[in-house]
């Protein structure tokens, strides 16, 4: 069906980048014998409105993430109101005293790393009677001021989210900028099938495809989909 909101030209060009990234995901897939259907691409559409959501949308991409509750509170409603299949992701830093709207507004999140975070977002999941499933986001390098548990406080973390009752679907991760992104997906790898898991949510618009033969899950894609910012 086409969306008449939706200009030709920008519904084409959205089109393309969609295939051009499904392209390389199942090319990626295909070297680590996986399936590409396995792995969900999110669309990271901070920034960025409804003009240029919309195309991508029409292009058939359903599942999109958002950086800032604050974002999603304003543009979203309107837009899931049209296209309630839409999935929203919350793949940035998450406050506690914000885990009430990203219950509600959210269908996954992917930036659980704290203690006070899990019991904040246990109260709020209680009270809005629905449960997000949640990654686990661990801090690999351990730079001071990113987000994320360190590795070794990942096991006492879980155990707090499987107690509140959080649905903990696997791990997420954000690797150093300007290093090779490989070893860093591994390690998320070898974590989660430590810990029983099997989400992994890493890679981004210039590593996918190396997070997709490492076994990611869940890759977080946004200049790739949405072109480069001005």
């Amino acid at each position: 069906m086409t969306d008449p909101a939706c200009p030709d030209n920008e519904r084409v060009d959205a089109a393309v980048r969609l295939a051009d990234v499904r392209a390389q995901i199942a090319r990626a897939a295909a070297d680590a014998r996986r399936h590409a259907n396995d792995v969900t691409l999110i669309a990271v559409s901070k920034t960025h409105g409804a003009d240029a959501i919309v195309p991508l949308i029409a292009a058939g991409q359903r599942d999109f993430g958002e950086n800032r509750v604050q974002e999603a509170e304003a543009k979203w409603p309107e837009l899931r109101a049209a296209y309630p299949d839409i999935r929203l992701h919350m793949v940035g830093q998450l406050q506690s005293n914000k885990a009430d709207e990203a219950v509600r507004l959210f269908d996954c999140i992917h930036s659980l790393d704290r203690p006070s975070l899990v019991a904040a977002l246990a109260r709020a999941m209680d009270r809005a009677g629905r449960r997000p499933d949640c990654f686990l986001q661990v801090n690999l390098e351990g730079a001071s001021g990113k987000g994320g548990c360190s590795p070794a406080a990942l096991h006492a973390l879980l155990g707090d989210a499987r107690a509140a009752d959080i649905p903990v679907i696997g791990l997420m991760t954000v690797p150093p900028l300007d290093r090779e992104p490989a070893p860093w997906f591994a390690l998320l790898a070898k974590l989660a099938d430590d810990h029983g898991l099997t989400g992994l949510s890493m890679g981004m618009s210039g590593d996918y495809p190396t997070a997709v033969r490492l076994g990611a899950t869940h890759i977080r894609v946004g200049t790739a989909l949405f072109g480069s910012r001005g």
